[in-house]
């Protein structure tokens, strides 16, 4: 019988956390994990055909998407992973495969430092790297009153069509849909409150001897056009993480998501069955 495909809100840690999940206790589990500013949205490419050989749960990060935009929450990429831990408690996943885009990579990073023995292997797509944490001058600026108006400002005067430009290498690939879907959480104004705490509590990346560390096997996706993570960073941890395989796909760029589908869903079924 065909696994019925469910969006729910959950209450997580007393947060309400959007979910998308076609849970299949015979399947492996998978989790996936957006990045920056985005949402579930970013696998809806990759839904259909990962649900067929899995386990699948996705979820809208606190602070982003349809998630609640909490004001208590700390927005480190430690308390993400924490937070991500009593998500597979929820959902009662175990031996988890944990695909992570940009900055979603960076917190299945923080995840498998903090639970590795409940991770499988991570799967990275264009995973953020070695940023470090944001400089004492834009922390000091986010304590100003309204700081995040002048945030909402800056981002809406760019546009939603310039930030997907960025993003895809095609731009052909751009559709009314993408525009729609992510501006939607744009006209939030509570995410740009999130945004500010996230300038506040972030720590920096974790950093060569954090991944020397991290003995799981991980898979890293590269669009070798990304704009927004080049396709050096994936080199670099490659380098530092001990069991890792780096795969490059030319001509795609950030989103690969969106302009590889089918390339992403073989890698991360070759890897992960």
């Amino acid at each position: 019988m065909e696994t019925t495909w469910v969006k729910e809100t959950c209450l997580i840690n007393d947060m309400e956390i959007y979910c998308e999940h076609a849970i299949k206790r015979n399947k492996p589990p998978l989790l996936l994990l957006h990045g920056f500013m985005s949402s579930t949205y970013t696998f809806h490419k990759i839904f259909p055909m990962l649900q067929e050989y899995f386990s699948v749960v996705a979820v809208d990060l606190p602070g982003f998407g349809r998630s609640e935009k909490s004001a208590s929450f700390i927005y480190s990429y430690h308390h993400y992973g924490m937070l991500v831990n009593d998500i597979l408690t929820y959902f009662n996943l175990q031996n988890v495969i944990v695909v992570g885009h940009s900055m979603g990579g960076q917190i299945a990073l923080n995840l498998a430092k903090i639970v590795p023995c409940n991770i499988n292997k991570l799967i990275l797509i264009g995973c953020s790297g070695y940023l470090k944490r944001s400089r004492k001058r834009l922390i000091y600026c986010s304590y100003i009153p309204f700081f995040d108006k002048l945030m909402a400002l800056y981002i809406n005067k760019h546009g939603v069509a310039s930030g997907l430009k960025n993003v895809f290498y095609d731009q052909s690939f751009i559709t009314d849909s993408h525009i729609e879907e992510f501006g939607r959480p744009l006209k939030d104004k509570k995410m740009y409150k999130s945004l500010v705490k996230l300038i506040r509590h972030r720590e920096g990346d974790l950093i060569g001897r954090d991944l020397n560390k991290i003995d799981l096997p991980v898979l890293l996706i590269w669009g070798r056009e990304d704009r927004v993570v080049p396709v050096n960073i994936g080199y670099r941890l490659a380098n530092d993480l001990p069991n890792c395989d780096l795969k490059v796909y030319e001509k795609a760029g950030h989103l690969i998501t969106e302009e590889r589908p089918d390339k992403v869903c073989e890698a991360i079924l070759s890897y992960a069955i």
